[in-house]
């Protein structure tokens, strides 16, 4: 009876087998913490609770936290259910094994990276996701939605597509397609401020077409990098600088497009070495 908030992502994965198949995916333990956000009624929630330790679910929606509640109520699983009501975004996220979820589509982005720089380390992640944001996560260097997004969930984690649903998988049903990714997070991380990474991949990937010789020509860019540049070494001339470290590491020409992690790892070490940072 309840009618669903399709603008808050409000989409219930109806099919018992993309249920299935999603916590087959996640190989949980008996021992495990689960993470899920946006349980909406909780198809996925009480499979999950019947395998591990204990879920922790986050709902922003007090009318869903309530059908949820009343699922589990007098069942021998309602102890290994903990509901955190309110914004996930908002909220520091407690210890987890692993997150299993169908997220609301409109926060994928943020929560994404929320996961990865989040400690201690957790083993892995199942969630859903847009179709194209989902390709976007595991798109490869030269491919048409290789992008910002791409390079630097990668930097920390590694990302497999594990399958496509359908739109008619969900009640009601969204208006994309989706796909459930993998998220596994390196750990170690890589020895690098991600600041700093992500400033610099921020300005390659504005126009991730063009050359980042011609990137870096942008005012703003110059400035913000003249300003950094004082802060860290008290000198001028950043324009010529610039330039001059695009050059000597051979990235003049080079297009964001085509760039990978070990490109954008020397060329960010390259800047640092001569004075210039991005945070």
């Amino acid at each position: 009876g309840i009618l669903f908030n399709t603008g808050a992502g409000q989409h219930i994965l109806k099919n018992p087998l993309i249920v299935n198949s999603i916590i087959e995916k996640a190989a949980l333990r008996r021992t495990d913490v689960i993470l899920e956000v946006g349980p909406g009624t909780g198809n996925l929630t009480v499979k999950m609770l019947e395998k591990v330790k204990k879920v922790i679910a986050c709902e922003i929606d007090p009318r869903l936290v309530g059908e949820l509640q009343k699922r589990v109520q007098g069942t021998c699983l309602a102890n290994k259910l903990e509901i955190k009501v309110g914004d996930v975004l908002k909220t520091d996220l407690p210890f987890f094994d692993a997150c299993v979820a169908n997220l609301p589509y409109q926060i994928s982005s943020p929560f994404v990276f929320k996961l990865l720089l989040h400690r201690p380390f957790f083993r892995c992640a199942i969630l859903m996701f847009q179709r194209e944001f989902a390709l976007r996560l595991v798109a490869k260097p030269g491919t048409k939605l290789y992008c910002r997004l791409s390079i630097n969930t990668q930097l920390l984690a590694r990302v497999d597509h594990l399958m496509k649903v359908g739109k008619n998988n969900f009640r009601p049903p969204p208006k994309v397609e989706s796909s459930v990714v993998r998220i596994e997070p390196r750990n170690p991380p890589p020895p690098i401020n991600f600041q700093e990474w992500d400033g610099l991949v921020r300005i390659a990937f504005v126009r991730k077409n063009k050359t980042l010789s011609a990137a870096f020509k942008s005012s703003a860019v110059e400035q913000l990098l003249d300003h950094n540049y004082r802060i860290h070494c008290s000198l001028h001339n950043t324009v010529k600088k610039i330039q001059t470290v695009l050059k000597n590491t051979g990235y003049s020409e080079k297009r964001a497009r085509s760039m990978d992690i070990d490109d954008f790892i020397r060329l960010l070490h390259g800047f640092n070495s001569e004075g210039i940072h991005f945070s």
